[in-house]
């Protein structure tokens, strides 16, 4: 073998290397960052576990999908107040989507740039593997970020695609779903700004954007069906869920999650697959 063509497969790889450890890093940041105090309850959660797994019991552990650490202790069962903006927005908002560097998780067309309106709600279906999900979209609260997700339903984004992401601790109980890689690291191939506002908080009903950073919204959105006091306004809120459709998502929860990025926060253990979104005329 030539030295130039050793070198040549050294190089290719070193880049292989490297675009899995970019890939992997993209799918980090893509999940839900959490506050401070979110953080230090998983901890506080894990040394109990510790704690409960290094005493004397000679009984087999049980398996991560069944385990008490990856259900939630308990679920709030009271709607979250709707969200509402203190100062209104404009008649009209100026929306932008940019195309981003990483390439779309599924082909679609980018909304279009413009004025939108800033008032009304838009009701959209989805049709999961645990039963019908009803959305309502409140474009009063984040106009750009309705009509992406309207845009992404019109072109069938969502359809046969999984929640690949559920979170059970305190402070920070919520499905994440939108991305049709199912690995938390895909997303529409371009982004739009975010639309939060100082006093906005997070609670059981409550839909608004994941995202890796700000300004980097895309496909993925979150419902919020328990607690959600561990986060600070960096995630557009957009909408809200009915009751029905969250006792829905209880049972998910309360089945657990296998654990991914730690004891409470995995992929559920009962699928969430999305069969079709669909908004109403």
């Amino acid at each position: 073998m030539s030295k130039k063509t050793h070198q040549q497969q050294l190089a290719a790889r070193k880049a292989k290397r490297q675009a899995e450890r970019d890939a992997e890093h993209r799918r980090q940041r893509r999940n839900l960052a959490v506050t401070v105090a979110a953080v230090v309850t998983v901890v506080v959660v894990v040394v109990g576990a510790f704690v409960v797994f290094g005493g004397g019991d000679d009984k087999p552990a049980a398996t991560p999908s069944v385990a008490a650490e990856n259900k939630p202790a308990s679920i709030p069962t009271a709607m979250f107040p709707a969200p509402k903006r203190a100062k209104p927005l404009a008649a009209e908002v100026n929306c932008q989507y940019k195309k981003s560097a990483e390439p779309a998780a599924k082909k679609v067309n980018l909304p279009a740039d413009g004025k939108t309106k800033a008032s009304g709600t838009s009701k959209v279906s989805l049709d999961t593997s645990i039963g019908d999900l009803q959305l309502t979209l409140d474009s009063a609260l984040a106009p750009c970020a309705v009509k992406n997700f309207l845009s992404l339903v019109g072109q069938k984004y969502f359809d046969n695609t999984k929640c690949h992401r559920l979170t059970v601790g305190e402070g920070l109980q919520v499905l994440q779903c939108g991305d049709p890689t199912g690995t938390g690291s895909g997303g529409p191939g371009y982004s739009f700004a975010d639309e939060v506002y100082p006093t906005l908080k997070y609670g059981r009903g409550m839909l608004a954007m994941a995202n890796s950073g700000p300004n980097t919204n895309g496909s993925q959105f979150f419902i919020v069906y328990g607690d959600a006091s561990g986060l600070t306004a960096q995630y557009t809120a957009f909408g809200t869920i009915d009751e029905p459709s969250l006792k829905l998502i209880d049972k998910v929860a309360e089945a657990g999650v296998t654990p991914q990025n730690s004891p409470q926060d995995g992929t559920p253990v009962t699928p969430v697959d999305i069969k079709t979104a669909t908004a109403a005329a």
